[in-house]
């Protein structure tokens, strides 16, 4: 592998780590859960980038595959959470509704 592009792809793993950080402040002080999913959301995305990276840069061809796996892991647990918050609105909705009936 060429030198430059070594560095250009430690580089941005580099980078991607230090976003992952700032990513992680939003999911702890995140105002709403929605924000929380989306940041966790986030970093999933840029760990996968990061394992895509990593395995062109060690030429280990199997980390594409646990990228694979981990993109898949991450796109059920967000379905997942998306459903949880719309049974949640929707519980809360009917509780509103049978107060106001009383």
């Amino acid at each position: 592998m060429k030198e430059f592009t070594g560095s250009f792809l430690l580089g941005s793993a580099i980078l991607l780590a230090i976003l992952i950080f700032f990513c992680m402040i939003r999911a702890v002080k995140g105002p709403r859960f929605t924000d929380r999913v989306v940041a966790g959301n986030m970093i999933s995305t840029m760990i996968i980038v990061i394992l895509a990276i990593l395995s062109v840069y060690l030429e280990e061809p199997f980390l594409v595959d646990v990228a694979i796996v981990y993109a898949m892991l991450s796109f059920i647990t967000v379905v997942v959470l998306c459903r949880l918050v719309i049974v949640r609105r929707r519980v809360h909705e009917r509780e509103e509704q049978e107060d106001g009936k009383r």
